[in-house]
């Protein structure tokens, strides 16, 4: 019988996950179908994936109701360009700096 190895890779991003929402000063909640993070009534969602979130993505993120939107390793261009064109209120972050 083959043994588990323990995967740092689970565990990493729920690392970033727990380390954005307290750099943004928020409740970390996690698990499926809820927010990575809360703060009053805004909701978060933290991405730590090795591609940039893509336009498809973002607007699924959206369309859930996320207000912030976490990502490691960025954006695409028209990712960033619907956000400051159709969605204004909708905060994009690359780790700490804020794109918009």
């Amino acid at each position: 019988m083959p043994r588990k190895r323990s995967s740092k890779r689970s565990s990493s991003w729920k690392r970033y996950e727990k380390m954005v929402a307290k750099r943004r000063r928020a409740k970390h909640v996690g698990g499926p179908g809820k927010p990575d993070y809360v703060r009053g009534s805004v909701k978060g969602e933290v991405k730590c994936w090795n591609r940039p979130l893509s336009k498809s993505d973002v607007m699924k993120l959206v369309k859930k109701g996320y207000k912030e939107i976490v990502s490691k390793s960025g954006y695409t261009k028209p990712a960033v360009k619907y956000i400051k064109v159709y969605r204004p209120d909708v905060k994009l972050f690359h780790g700490l700096k804020r794109i918009n």
